[in-house]
């Protein structure tokens, strides 16, 4: 049982476009690669960039892992596959940018097959990107989505409809009451196009990437800002570390499954603040965010702009 090497070539590919794409963009400074290998089975390769132009920092990560029995967080939509042998591979990305009027963002694309005891083999694949504000712009949040939709269209007219449900369902702060940004696509378990046609639509979802955030970072990098915006976005990021560190299954099944702790903790921001009871103010910019947090039809919503 292994991923198929087609996958693994366009993931190392991926992440080596997208890590070019970023330097070119920031122009300050270059990934620091650093290539592991993980005792259970399999290694990596985690790309970091700090203290850039724009890019405060963002890690670009390549995964290819084995193992003798899928942990929990991998079989909570599958409980059949309890205790299976695994074969995981993907790329996973989190940056976050210095000027707080750039929006957060995260990528995961991946591939995983698994094999029971009693020898029955099933695969699939899960993906998608997200978007979260801190200073938010309806300009931006239609580009992003139409951009979503445009790259999954051609696989079904309905999947962007499905696959954004999902992602504003997945990336939700139960215990805050909001979404963690303004959502995006999100899949998991996908193989019903077969083998070939899930592959291409995986490719189209992080090819898509790119697409859509680069041309938000150059809107909103040279913006303006004081030491108000910027505690407010440490703030807000204290809310990205809630949701990776009790609800995202990739950070869960990294250290479930014995992964390595850098690697799978590179999401986490520099820097973050928490601050007890905070409210903003009402009538202020940072007031607004709360309209954005939570599940809407941003395409319907902002046709018109």
């Amino acid at each position: 049982m292994s991923a198929a090497p087609i996958v693994i070539e366009y993931l190392k590919s991926l992440q080596a476009s997208i890590c070019d794409a970023i330097e070119m963009s920031d122009g300050q400074h270059r990934f620091v690669t650093d290539r592991w290998e993980r005792p259970g089975g399999g290694g990596g390769e985690s790309r970091m960039l700090r203290h850039g132009n724009w890019l405060e920092q963002g890690g670009v990560n390549f995964s290819h892992v084995t193992g003798t029995a899928l942990p929990p967080s991998a079989t909570q939509n599958r409980p059949d596959l309890a205790g299976a042998s695994f074969v995981a591979t993907g790329v996973s990305l989190v940056l976050h940018p210095r000027n707080p009027y750039i929006p957060t963002t995260h990528l995961n694309v991946r591939f995983f097959s698994a094999q029971t005891a009693q020898g029955e083999a099933t695969w699939w694949f899960g993906g998608g990107f997200d978007l979260t504000p801190h200073y938010p712009f309806d300009s931006d949040i239609r580009h992003w989505h139409e951009t979503a939709q445009s790259a999954v269209a051609p696989f079904g007219e309905a999947l962007y409809t499905e696959f954004k449900k999902s992602c504003d369902d997945y990336f939700y702060l139960k215990h805050r009451h909001e979404t963690r940004g303004v959502g995006g696509l999100f899949y998991d378990d996908f193989n019903r196009l077969g083998f070939e046609q899930s592959f291409a639509l995986t490719r189209a979802v992080g090819d898509a990437f790119l697409k859509a955030y680069l041309p938000i970072v150059e809107r909103r990098r040279n913006i303006p800002y004081s030491d108000r915006e910027r505690a407010f976005q440490l703030y807000r990021r204290g809310r990205y570390v809630e949701f990776n560190l009790v609800f995202d299954r990739g950070t869960l099944f990294g250290l479930q499954s014995g992964g390595r702790t850098e690697s799978i903790l590179m999401s986490m921001p520099p820097e973050v603040r928490w601050e007890y009871g905070y409210q903003p103010e009402p009538g202020t910019p940072e007031s607004r965010l709360s309209d954005y947090l939570t599940a809407r039809d941003w395409l319907t919503e902002l046709k018109t702009l």
